[in-house]
């Protein structure tokens, strides 16, 4: 529950909560007046943790300084999260051989940073015929893509006058 929607203090509405005191432990159901009470002489906060409870459920504590701890506890979520980028590479069937050990290059690249990579050849006029050169060319990639460095998501297949294939890095659990 974010730190905005909870409500504190006179905020709280109902007759009765279900009050967990400073300590952690439950003081049983108890008036709303009674806890705001207890909170002012203990100089906390009645905050209502589970207001989706019957009765809902409020704890006394510090609100700024839990406010600041669930801050901090999603930072450092946030900060843990891996951000996998999608990138892709396009060529054509008719790339020369210089050319597609230099893309094959960047997309080793891309795979050794954790991204997933799309490689798409782009067939134009009568060279959709001969899609099966396409094929050819992803598999010379795969060929000289580093072994055991990646995983195909998706094997090459057509969409519309493109054919492509999905490649992301292998996990180094395995």
């Amino acid at each position: 529950m974010a730190a905005k929607d909870m409500r504190i203090n006179e905020d709280i509405r109902v007759r009765e909560v279900r009050l967990i005191d400073q300590d952690g432990e439950q003081a049983g159901i108890v008036a709303t007046s009674e806890a705001l009470n207890m909170a002012r002489e203990l100089d906390l906060d009645l905050v209502e943790v589970s207001p989706q409870a019957r009765p809902p459920v409020c704890k006394l504590l510090n609100y700024g300084k839990y406010k600041y701890e669930l801050e901090k506890k999603a930072r450092e979520q946030k900060k843990n999260a891996s951000q996998v980028k999608l990138k892709e590479v396009r060529m054509q069937p008719k790339i020369e051989t210089h050319d597609m050990a230099f893309k094959t290059k960047h997309v080793q690249d891309f795979l050794d940073q954790g991204n997933k990579v799309k490689v798409t050849i782009r067939f134009r006029g009568r060279e959709l015929a001969h899609t099966e050169l396409g094929r050819v060319k992803l598999d010379k990639i795969l060929e000289l893509l580093t072994e055991d460095s990646y995983k195909i998501d998706s094997p090459p297949r057509m969409e519309g006058r493109f054919m492509s294939m999905m490649l992301s890095t292998k996990s180094k659990r395995t």
